[in-house]
């Protein structure tokens, strides 16, 4: 048995010792319950034995002990009636109802629903009914089950929150831990192909061949930076976005089959928000080449740019497969995949870099099977006063869009 399958054992464990607590705690108030409720009813025989006593005796010596136990009912609320049902006297009954005969009835209805009656033999054929209900003690332990059953509740719910926040904050660490082992293992023969390089250019190897290779270094560069990046706090800059997004745009599309069409549709004038350009342009590359799956090579992909007065939007659309209502959170969720082959992760580090590390919005704005997806990315625009200067002069001027096909 190896150290997980132990921290499940002990998991089960402890639960199913919780509700074994719970159950026998349940059960013993229970019984606790049913046996206060017959030594009310034996006090109620002896109050109903003592009444009838008192009706019937002419001796006075035994008067002050009739009154005795009849003066010992002090919290159970009861009614006696006639053998006709008509209302005699009762004790022990708010204010509020003894005023109203209309309240009275509803009340004796109530008593009758708690308790049988017991019959009160008062000599000379006259029979009388007394009906009495649980007395303030034995209504409190009544809804102690109920109470106890809450507390139960609001502990599994705390338990649950806690597994869940720890297990989420596990696969956070190791997502993190393989972010960071990635790009140590990148970095070694990154150093190596750069050393290389320079060898080649000594050489006087084609040139042409040498900035191919270097395109490629670069993006192994960029590669590094982004997977070093994951598990600590990115550095934010005051960006502007629209050539940003056209920067991962144009990359992706010089990259892509022919048999994609790409179109972006942004505003004239920049937008700046606070943004890391590297893990921004990932999510834009990951949301891009989800959709290229999604499409199966083939199909179309507009970008387009919106803004309102403090946030900016980011739509991105394909013409593929569509996703289920019941699934928009679901594909987030790190390891959820639906093809065959995959990690499930590209989906998960993008709502990782847009909510965690841009404190933004990242959402499935819209799909429809077989017609296609929009997904909606929400970054908060910058204040005026925290744009550079140079930038903030270029930044006036009317809200245009231009589109751009490819």
């Amino acid at each position: 048995m190896n150290f997980s399958d132990e921290k499940k054992l002990a998991r089960w464990f402890i639960i199913l010792s919780s509700l074994f607590i719970v159950g026998l705690i349940l059960w013993n108030t229970s019984i606790f319950f049913e046996r206060l409720k017959q030594d009310e009813r034996d006090k109620m025989e002896i109050w109903a034995a003592a009444q009838a006593s008192l009706a019937q005796t002419e001796n006075d010596s035994d008067i002050d002990l009739t009154l005795q136990v009849l003066n010992s009912n002090t919290t159970i609320p009861t009614i006696w009636v006639d053998e006709n049902g008509k209302f005699n006297e009762g004790i022990n009954i708010p204010e509020e109802i003894t005023g109203s005969e209309e309240n009275m009835s509803r009340y004796l209805e109530r008593l009758k629903e708690e308790n049988d009656p017991i019959s009160m033999d008062l000599g000379q054929g006259q029979i009388q009914y007394i009906y009495y209900g649980d007395s303030p003690l034995l209504t409190k332990i009544k809804y102690y089950p109920i109470g106890l059953l809450l507390i139960i509740f609001l502990f599994i719910g705390v338990v649950y929150f806690f597994y869940t926040t720890t297990k989420s904050s596990e696969q956070n660490k190791l997502w993190a831990g393989m972010a960071k082992e990635t790009a140590h293992q990148i970095g070694t023969p990154l150093s190596s192909l750069i050393g290389w390089t320079e060898i080649l250019k000594e050489e006087n190897v084609d040139r042409s061949y040498i900035a191919e290779m270097e395109k490629d270094v670069d993006r192994l560069k960029t590669i590094t930076e982004r997977f070093s990046q994951i598990g600590s706090t990115p550095v934010l800059t005051i960006t502007e976005l629209v050539q940003a997004t056209k920067e991962s745009y144009t990359y992706i599309k010089n990259r892509s089959s022919d048999f994609i069409e790409f179109q972006i549709t942004t505003p004239h004038t920049p937008i700046y928000v606070a943004l890391n350009s590297s893990l921004y342009s990932w999510t834009i590359e990951n949301l891009v080449k989800n959709a290229i799956d999604a499409m199966r090579g083939k199909g179309k992909i507009s970008i387009e740019i919106k803004q309102d007065l403090n946030w900016v939007y980011i739509y991105i659309k394909d013409t593929g497969k569509g996703i289920p209502k019941s699934k928009y959170n679901l594909i987030f969720e790190p390891g959820y995949t639906s093809k065959k082959r995959g990690w499930g992760l590209g989906l998960s580090l993008s709502k990782r870099i847009i909510e965690q590390y841009h404190n933004g919005r990242i959402k499935v704005y819209q799909s429809e099977l077989n017609k296609g997806t929009s997904f909606q990315i929400a970054l908060k625009k910058v204040e005026n006063q925290e744009i550079p200067e140079k930038d903030a002069k270029d930044s006036v001027g009317p809200s245009l869009y231009q589109s751009e096909k490819g």
